[in-house]
C-alpha cells in the first residue's frame, strides 16, 4: 500500500505537526500539571508535548581525590569484575570453585589498582576531586498541535495559574 505523495509521516514520536506553544513553565512539575489537566478534561493528550528549553550543565563535587582514594575505588571495581568473571569460569570449569572464583577476585582487584592509579596519574593533577553531573533545563513548555491550541487555552483557562504567557 503505498502512500500519497503530499501526505505527511511523522518521523519521529517525538514530533507533532506544527506544534505551537501553550505556555512556558519554570519547573517540571508545573507543565506535568497542565497536561494532566488537560488529559482530566478529555483533551487528546497525545497531539501534546513537554519540552526542557534553556539547558546548562550542573557539577556537583563529591569529594577529593587522593591516591589512596583512587586506589581503594579501583581495586573495589576490580574486585566487583573479578568476581562476576570468576563465577563465569566456575561454570565451565572442573577445578575447586572457591580457587577459581577467589583468585579471579584478586587478580580483578590488582588489575584495577593499577588501572585506577595510572589514569589517576595522567590527570597529572588536573582534577583532584570526584563528581556528578547532570545536564537539566531550566524551564519547561507545553507545545500542541496547532489544530488543537485554542481548546488546550481553553481548558487551560480554568486551571488557576495553567496558562502562563508562552513567550516568557
Amino acid at each position: 500500500m503505498s502512500q500519497p505523495q503530499n501526505a505527511r509521516v511523522p518521523t519521529s514520536a517525538l514530533s507533532l505537526d506544527y506544534p505551537m506553544s501553550l505556555g512556558v513553565y519554570e519547573r517540571y512539575e508545573q507543565a506535568q500539571q497542565a497536561v494532566d489537566f488537560l488529559s482530566d478534561n478529555q483533551f487528546p493528550v497525545q497531539n501534546c508535548m513537554i519540552v526542557g528549553t534553556e539547558l546548562k550543565q550542573v557539577e556537583r563535587i563529591t569529594g577529593r581525590l587522593t591516591t589512596g582514594r583512587v586506589a581503594l575505588a579501583g581495586g573495589l571495581s576490580g574486585l566487583w569484575l573479578g568476581l562476576f568473571v570468576g563465577l563465569i569460569f566456575s561454570l565451565f570449569g572442573d577445578g575447586n570453585l572457591l580457587a577459581i572464583v577467589g583468585s579471579a577476585c584478586v587478580v580483578g582487584a590488582v588489575f584495577g589498582v593499577i588501572w585506577a592509579l595510572v589514569g589517576y596519574a595522567g590527570t597529572r593533577g588536573q582534577r583532584d576531586f570526584s563528581s556528578v553531573s547532570a545536564v537539566v533545563a531550566t524551564k519547561y513548555e507545553v507545545l500542541v498541535e496547532h489544530k488543537h491550541r485554542e481548546a488546550a487555552r481553553e481548558i487551560l483557562a480554568k486551571l488557576p495559574g495553567g496558562l502562563p504567557d508562552p513567550f516568557a
